[in-house]
């Protein structure tokens, strides 16, 4: 096996692995956002139980993703360097975007999100969360647009042998990318789904076990 087959290898392994946690923590941050709303609505404090249950799961599958996220980002570099001098320009612009604007808006009103129980007031500690999830889909958005420009590439010319974005808009508003996002968008609420479905359906069977005449509800 050569270095370019490593290279692809160790690349698609990675690029597998983080996607796994993507998805997840796109469609799971607006289910927690979802629920807590209602608790912020209603008052009532399985919605808040719920909250923070989930709200822990999406925790720690957002910090896997950032993980995996930044050893992609290396392999960028590492890996496929010949491609990153080429197109970097062009192709970096939307990474960029997605580091500077969405992920510090995703990371910071997460922070604020995790350390703000009980010292915000209800409606701002519940606005962080909403902006961390508009800042988990905004990434999203600027991820899947540089991918779209390795299928599609527009705004840009070759100069010097180098990649020149000519038009940042051209660029965000691929129509690739356009047909890509409500996929993704919408795949990751189906992948959130059935991963709480899952652990509701794990919680119900651990409680009929330990109690097989049980026949009243499980809360």
């Amino acid at each position: 096996m050569d270095a370019l087959d490593l290279a692809r290898w160790q690349f698609g392994v990675t690029t597998v692995y983080h996607f796994l946690f993507v998805p997840l923590t796109i469609g799971l941050g607006v289910f927690v956002a979802g629920l807590q709303t209602a608790w912020h609505r209603t008052g009532k404090e399985h919605y808040l139980r719920l909250t923070k249950f989930f709200g822990k799961l999406f925790l720690i599958n957002f910090a896997m993703g950032v993980v995996t996220g930044i050893v992609q980002e290396f392999q960028f570099g590492m890996n496929w360097s010949e491609y990153s001098v080429f197109v970097g320009d062009v192709f970096g612009a939307p990474l960029a975007l997605e580091a500077l604007l969405a992920f510090f808006l995703e990371s910071t009103f997460l922070g604020l999100w995790i350390f703000g129980w009980d010292r915000l007031p209800k409606r701002v500690h519940l606005a962080t969360i909403w902006a961390a999830v508009i800042g988990s889909n905004l990434s999203a958005y600027f991820i899947l647009a540089a991918n779209a420009w390795m299928k599609h590439p527009v705004g840009y010319e070759v100069v010097d042998g180098k990649a020149r974005m000519t038009d940042l808009w051209a660029v965000l508003t691929n129509s690739t990318a356009i047909a890509q996002v409500p996929h993704v968008v919408a795949a990751s609420f189906v992948v959130a789904g059935g991963f709480v479905l899952a652990v509701c359906g794990y919680r119900v069977l651990l409680e009929r076990r330990a109690d097989p005449d049980r026949t009243r509800p499980v809360r």
